[in-house]
């Protein structure tokens, strides 16, 4: 026999889809007290292993804790967020956005957060975070928002599983930091599921959801500048095809009639050839200058800033280098590391024995070195090249299209990791010359015996 405990939260549970239901039919819409069951299971979340990775990241300190502090409040965005949906009934399209936006603002503070802090030793902690925050956009999600906070989840992964790497031997509390973390997500992705299944609950008999002036006031402090949308949130940038661009454009055009000329500009005297004989023998009508548009790399316009080669501490920083095939660093030490950022067409060769090498968001950028101890790693690049003439124990490949890998000899037994990546392919020494050996992209995965089996398949 099912306890009390368990019978109400069943009652609630059918009052919600009775909501629903009653909703679309016009009938007696769904008591208060079962809207708030909700909120109080979000609260119980709050209140297990999310109150655990807060005090983890305390621990821990420095940018995690800081990291911590904002997840928090985002946290605590969606709360109220929550609180409002039960009370009220869904606002217009129009409304809706506003009363997301404190949640946005959050999740876009933290991915900045992230990316102004790329030096930091807590780097996979910070990106573990930014990467699978986004998550809390499930309230914008139907009609099936729990599978959304699980990928969201699994968007993560890949830095917690290196956070897990380079702390398991060192410290038990970014172990149970991953652990809290990970499970914080698990524990929403079950509450979406039993509580939202097709999408976020409103209260049918509540009031207006519009929010009234000034509510979500942002903290005092100067405002933030505005940041680009998180990716699968609420405010997504699609990629379009511009020739279906083009012809939607047209047929738009042409559906406006008679009115399609009130969108012409006026020509003035100055510009009519008829009345200025000196345009005639040029043919060209002169236009007013218009500020230069700036190019995007990855989805993230190019930056103006100066390149940079230096070392600061034990990290040699490699930065916004554009067509400059011999950059070098000399004499590399076991304890030091090299990071390159946004460079393109360039080529960087490393001697020495270094630490690791990561090569972060280039274009058509190449590099060569002699040994590393611990790994090579290419993160949001396209068209990358690397060549090992020692050792190298671990190649990550993650989110790149594009990476031919050269090993030497001594590195035939490398570990290659590789993740939500496409043309990568191994060149293989066979005397003097290279045998490519391209890397599965695509695997095909039986059920046998219960138990899921995953085999890598080949395009013939």
């Amino acid at each position: 026999m099912p306890g009390v405990e368990e019978l109400s939260s069943l009652v609630a549970r059918l009052e919600l889809v009775a909501a629903r239901l009653e909703g679309a039919s016009g009938s007696t819409p769904v008591s208060q007290e079962a809207a708030a069951q909700f909120v109080a299971a979000f609260d119980d979340i709050l209140a297990a292993e999310f109150k655990t990775f807060i005090e983890k990241s305390k621990k821990i300190g420095g940018d995690v804790a800081t990291i911590a502090g904002l997840t928090q409040a985002a946290f605590t965005a969606e709360r109220n967020f929550l609180n409002t949906a039960s009370k009220s009934k869904k606002p217009s399209d129009k409304d809706l956005p506003l009363l997301l936006k404190p949640i946005s603002d959050k999740i876009s503070e933290i991915q900045e957060f992230r990316e102004k802090n790329r030096r930091s030793e807590f780097f996979n902690h910070l990106s573990a975070i930014s990467e699978s925050i986004p998550a809390l956009g499930w309230v914008a999600v139907s009609p099936a928002p729990s599978p959304y906070v699980k990928e969201m989840n699994d968007a993560g992964q890949f830095y917690t599983n290196r956070v897990l790497k380079d702390w398991k031997e060192k410290s038990a509390d970014h172990v149970d930091w991953v652990k809290s973390w990970v499970q914080t997500l698990n524990e929403l992705q079950s509450y979406v599921k039993k509580y939202h299944t097709t999408g976020l609950l409103w209260n049918p008999a509540g009031s207006s959801a519009a929010p009234a002036p000034g509510a979500f006031s942002a903290p005092s402090g100067p405002p933030l500048p505005p940041p680009p949308p998180p990716p699968g949130t609420m405010d997504i940038d699609f990629e379009v095809d511009p020739a279906k661009a083009a012809r939607g454009d047209l047929m738009s055009s042409l559906n406006k009639g008679a009115d399609i000329t009130k969108g012409l500009k006026k020509v003035s005297d100055d510009q009519k050839t008829h009345k200025n004989p000196t345009l005639r023998s040029t043919g060209v009508v002169p236009s007013k200058d218009k500020p230069a548009v700036p190019t995007k790399t990855f989805g993230i316009p190019v930056s103006n800033k100066p390149p940079k080669l230096e070392l600061d501490g034990k990290k040699w920083i490699v930065e916004y280098f554009k067509g400059n095939p011999n950059l070098s660093i000399e004499d590399t030490e076991t304890n030091q590391s090299v990071y390159v950022f946004k460079c393109e067409g360039s080529t960087i060769k490393v001697s020495g024995k270094c630490n690791n090498i990561i090569l972060d968001s280039c274009k058509k950028t190449a590099v060569v070195f002699d040994s590393v101890v611990s790994s090579c790693e290419f993160i949001n690049c396209q068209s990358v090249q690397m060549q090992v003439t020692g050792s190298v124990p671990t190649i990550s490949v993650d989110k790149t299209d594009g990476c031919q890998m050269y090993l030497s000899k001594d590195s035939l037994n490398a570990e290659i990791v590789s993740a939500k990546s496409s043309e990568m392919n191994v060149m293989i020494p066979q005397g003097d010359d290279f045998v490519e050996q391209p890397i599965p992209e695509q695997f095909k995965t039986v059920i046998k015996a219960g138990k899921l089996s995953t085999s890598a398949t080949e395009s013939v």
